[in-house]
């Protein structure tokens, strides 16, 4: 169990091992102390979906050295990525997908989400979430594009997900969300700065600002959604909410 939280400062250096432990399957050691900070790390999220964009633009990229079509290093660089987070956020999608429109109200809906088994609507958001990143990497891939619109997407997207623990309440009494507590204003502003300056960095200003501006609608839309659904957010909401926005920004960068 971890250990009591003792501190309470705005950001610590163990933050980003707790985000790369919390949403990455790499293999890197969290200390008691960071784990117990919670949500108060959830500023550190983006900096999760930079290592996981760099290991899918590492393979994207070697797959276009070596002569593959953009389109086969696109799914190499998709296989890399869902690897590194063990599908955390595609089994968030698939569990949204199944509870939010296989039961006629919210404790059912509940129920279908903590299920570890997929329905039919699970499997259709998955392919069609897979499909659309897909072809949207294997545009951005045959334009020439890899690292900055991997790095923008996956940032963006992680910086959204502390904003819905912070907008939205608890929709169950317990789970991994519950656990991890809701951040505050400091932590959510944090979080999508270091998001917005990063992809500023690598898209440019107004590419990276338009690029924001569509993660904000995708994940207000997800929040609209899990309000009406559940009345709140779930770890799976997280989940969705980050495929929803990578996808999207994704898109709106292969236009």
């Amino acid at each position: 169990m971890p250990a009591p939280e003792t501190d309470r400062s705005p950001f610590s250096p163990g933050d980003i091992a707790a985000a790369l432990g919390l949403l990455t399957r790499l293999p890197v050691p969290v200390s008691d102390a960071a784990a117990a900070r919670g949500a108060r790390a959830a500023w550190a999220y983006p900096v999760a979906g930079l290592a996981v964009a760099l290991s899918g633009g590492a393979v994207g990229w070697i797959a276009l050295a070596l002569g593959l079509a953009p389109m086969l290093a696109a799914g190499l660089a998709l296989a890399a990525m869902t690897a590194a987070t063990g599908a955390l956020h595609e089994d968030g999608l698939a569990d949204c997908a199944d509870g939010f429109w296989g039961g006629w109200d919210r404790a059912r809906r509940l129920e279908i989400m903590k299920d570890s088994r997929i329905g039919t609507y699970g499997v259709l958001a998955l392919v069609l979430g897979t499909g659309l990143r897909w072809g949207a990497l294997g545009a951005l891939f045959a334009a020439g594009h890899v690292w900055a619109p991997l790095i923008a997407a996956a940032m963006l997207s992680r910086a959204a997900m502390p904003a819905l623990m912070a907008a939205l309440p608890h929709a169950r009494d317990s789970g991994l969300s519950r656990h991890v507590g809701r951040p505050d204003g400091t932590t959510v502003a944090a979080g999508a700065g270091l998001a917005l300056v990063a992809s500023a960095l690598v898209l440019g200003f107004g590419a990276a600002l338009g690029a924001t501006v569509v993660a904000l609608l995708a994940a207000s839309c997800v929040a609209a959604l899990a309000r009406a659904r559940i009345g709140g957010q779930t770890g799976d909401v997280l989940g969705a909410a980050q495929q929803v926005c990578e996808i999207a920004v994704l898109l709106a960068l292969s236009a």
